[in-house]
């Protein structure tokens, strides 16, 4: 359960650092790319220990694809909420078909 805490938590981070900035798009570029290097820096601060401490009791493969899950279900957050974008069916459906990858990563 750290584990998927903490790569919760760095997720949160990545999504700001990434696309956080669309929101201010008049801002000069190379100030875009310093303040989303300083948001990094704290999602490593919690993705690299995630993935120490998730070592072991998942494969490097498992732990990818829960990063990957819990990177959709915040951007999806993020984009509805933050951006203000709409949720189509299309990325439900496509939410759906990656379930299903961590349905088969983890089952068999």
């Amino acid at each position: 359960m750290r584990t998927i805490a903490l790569l919760a938590v760095s997720n949160v981070f990545m999504t700001f650092a990434w696309y956080g900035h669309l929101r201010f798009r008049q801002a000069p570029l190379y100030l875009v790319v310093l303040v989303s290097w300083g948001i990094a820096f704290f999602e490593y601060c919690f993705q690299v220990p995630a993935n120490r401490f998730g070592y072991g009791a998942f494969t490097a493969a498992q732990l990818k694809i829960i990063q990957e899950v819990i990177t959709l279900a915040v951007f999806v957050v993020f984009s509805l909420f933050y951006l203000k974008e709409a949720f189509r069916w299309n990325y439900a459906a496509s939410f759906a078909c990656i379930l299903g990858a961590v349905y088969f990563a983890f089952r068999f």
